[in-house]
């Protein structure tokens, strides 16, 4: 089972989400400059904007990259714009980085936000690593701070990636992996941002991180204990690999107490699976042949978020999924069960979070503060179909939910905890990975659900 104490690093996200209502009436959808491809899922709910062909890395400000035209586009170190010293606060070791940046063009949101999530999907080599940063306006008219939104690499052996805690600067603040504004109430929103990639490599090597995808999730998402009922509009299911994370309980305890608080990795992998892709035998000969499963400890070693101290960071796995081959991965939110139903008809199963109690989801046989579990279909009814990892087995994973019961508890924002009070909802949280070529229908599903 997921630990109960996952979720908290949201806390503050949560507090922003819950006042958003008596803050967001009457928001007017901002003009978009010309030039700014994006979409939207939703009036008022969700903004994502993304980098990801050649002209757009053209359109940014670069000191020492350049754009690299191919069949996946991406940007890559040209000349770096000089050297820097980073002390890993993990290891303790500093060493020095030849560096190189690129900055977005002013992104003005279509829905003032109250929250931002950044996502990447790179390749980074043995010595190269990279940093994301954010920075805003408020409606206000001021300026955020530039914040770390994340500094990730593939691997573990040059930095370990990590959030970054404690930034904040009275208006908003960053908890591990979002950007949220501290008193939605107040009004106050982000109206515009641009994000700032930082690639790094070891001096003289030659060597360079290539970034194929950055964008961030906007979103205002309003106060709410339960949403509308959506009307079932598909019957299908989706073959996907099922893999339990309790089978992995103490297993490498060095990442977060092991598998009962993998269910983000665990979820990550079987989604990667449908997908045709997984590790190595020579990627996975560091893990106990005696253990199960062996590319599920895989995932949790690589979406492990030092700072954080868990495999839950919701960008470093989208991040981990783009590593294989031809993939691509983003956080985003999405409007109800007839978006989700939209992916599955194109074949893309999504990875959910929420948090309910026992007697909140018939079937489950626990409750929790948080939790990952993957969308792989719908019955004839219009119930979910759901990979839930946390199974006793991997024969058990294969679950069917009540759909009214499933849609409110993942996208509502406020929610009753065991002890009566008041805690948080994700508000429809889910990661989408999908092949970096996609056919022309994936493509028209992910544009319907505001994905590019």
């Amino acid at each position: 089972m997921t630990r109960a104490s996952e979720p908290s690093r949201r806390a503050l996200l949560a507090v922003a989400i819950a006042a958003a209502a008596t803050g967001s009436a009457g928001t007017v959808a901002a003009a978009t400059p010309a030039g700014a491809a994006h979409t939207h899922a939703g009036p008022g709910l969700v903004d994502n904007r993304a980098w990801t062909s050649y002209a757009d890395w053209r359109t940014g400000t670069a000191k020492g990259t350049r754009a690299l035209e191919a069949a996946r586009p991406g940007l890559v170190i040209a000349t770096p714009a000089g050297t820097v010293d980073y002390t890993d606060p993990h290891t303790g070791k500093t060493a020095t980085w030849e560096y190189a940046t690129w900055t977005s063009p002013v992104h003005r949101l279509a829905v003032p936000a109250t929250e931002a999530i950044a996502s990447w999907n790179a390749h980074t080599p043995a010595g190269t690593w990279l940093q994301v940063e954010l920075t805003g306006t408020y409606s206000d008219g001021r300026a955020t701070p530039w914040y770390v939104m994340g500094r990730w690499a593939a691997g573990d052996q040059d930095i370990k990636r990590t959030s970054v805690d404690n930034q904040k600067d009275g208006k908003s603040s960053i908890s591990t992996d979002t950007f949220s504004i501290d008193d939605a109430a107040s009004g106050l929103r982000l109206v515009s941002y641009r994000l700032r990639l930082t690639l790094y490599r070891t001096p003289g090597s030659g060597l360079t991180p290539t970034v194929w995808r950055l964008g961030a999730m906007g979103s205002d998402i309003p106060d709410r204990f339960t949403v509308p009922a959506s009307t079932p509009g598909l019957a299908k299911e989706l073959t996907v690999p099922r893999y339990s994370q309790e089978i992995h309980a103490g297993q490498y305890p060095e990442y977060d107490n092991g598998g009962e608080a993998w269910c983000s990795p665990t979820s990550s992998q079987m989604i990667i699976e449908h997908w045709g892709r997984r590790p190595t035998a020579e990627q996975l000969a560091w893990v106990d042949p005696a253990f199960a499963d062996p590319q599920v400890c895989h995932a949790a070693r690589f979406t492990y978020d030092y700072q954080y101290g868990g495999c839950g960071n919701w960008p470093f796995n989208a991040a981990y999924a783009a590593t294989y081959k031809d993939l691509q991965g983003v956080v985003t939110r999405l409007r109800s069960l007839t978006d989700l139903e939209t992916l599955v008809a194109a074949g893309i199963p999504a990875i959910t979070s929420q948090s309910f109690l026992k007697s909140e989801l018939t079937g489950a046989g626990y409750g929790t503060s948080g939790h990952l579990m993957t969308v792989i279909g719908f019955t004839a009814g219009g119930d979910v179909i759901a990979n839930d990892p946390a199974s006793p087995g991997d024969d058990a994973v294969r679950r069917v939910y009540k759909r009214r019961e499933w849609e409110n508890i993942w996208l509502r924002t406020k929610r009753y905890n065991a002890s009566g009070n008041v805690a948080s909802g994700t508000g429809g949280v889910c990661y989408l990975y999908f092949p970096a070529n996609p056919s022309a229908g994936q493509s028209e599903a992910l544009k319907a659900v505001g994905v590019r």
